[in-house]
């Protein structure tokens, strides 16, 4: 299997503002992305795909790919950044996409998900078991009456050990065949699989409060 690896990092973002170059514990939040997966030998090929000429000034000459400005707005799909990279780079059996909000990923998250991709599946994706569950204590509000999500049964779920497991997904590690990005209109479609990580290799940073909290645990692992 011949494996793109790539790096999305446009140069936009609400919670925190020029995020990708922001500093996360002495180097740009980017940086701890291309480490890992610069370590990793599964990739034929890294790149980093970016609208942003100060990201791509910020990782040198490093397989830099510019991408349309209307591919990296708040609402673009990411499953259309990745249709066009496999486009711009044919060849690939598979592109592996790291998330750069993702930085306390472990390179076996980045080898798991590759490995069972191997297996058949279209996509793979890193998770972790949710801290809420549909079917014991998250509810919906129909005619302001507030219900259960997840009714299997006309059984109450009393306990927390006895509703099914139901995982977040992270965008830490997101392996997708590339044929399976021109068969399906979203991941969510495709045959999915999960590599479960635990919480805190999982956390993707949207707000100036989890930069704060990723940067106490990195120092916190440094002691």
């Amino acid at each position: 299997m011949k494996i793109l690896g790539v790096i999305c990092a446009r140069g936009g973002s609400k919670g925190v503002p020029r995020k990708n170059l922001k500093e996360l514990n002495g180097w740009p939040l980017i940086w701890h992305t291309w480490r890992s997966a610069f370590t990793c030998l599964d990739f034929d090929k890294l790149i980093v795909s970016t609208d942003d000429e100060e990201i791509a000034n910020a990782v040198f000459d490093h397989n830099v790919q510019m991408r349309p400005a209307a591919l990296a707005t708040d609402t673009a799909s990411k499953w259309d950044v990745f249709r066009y990279i496999a486009e711009c780079n044919p060849g690939y059996d598979a592109i592996v996409d790291l998330d750069t909000g993702c930085p306390l990923r472990a390179p076996e998250d980045i080898t798991d998900c590759i490995e069972k991709l191997k297996t058949g599946y279209d996509v793979v994706v890193t998770a972790y078991e949710a801290e809420r569950n549909p079917y014991f204590n998250m509810v919906r509000v129909t005619d302001g009456r507030a219900h259960i999500c997840g009714e299997i049964s006309n059984d109450v779920i009393a306990n927390r050990q006895d509703a099914p497991k139901v995982f977040s997904l992270s965008p830490s590690v997101f392996a997708i065949r590339t044929e399976a990005l021109f068969k399906w209109s979203h991941w969510s479609r495709s045959n999915l699989g999960i590599v479960e990580i635990p919480r805190k290799r999982g956390i993707d940073i949207d707000t100036l409060d989890d930069f704060e909290y990723v940067e106490y645990l990195m120092r916190k692992n440094n002691d």
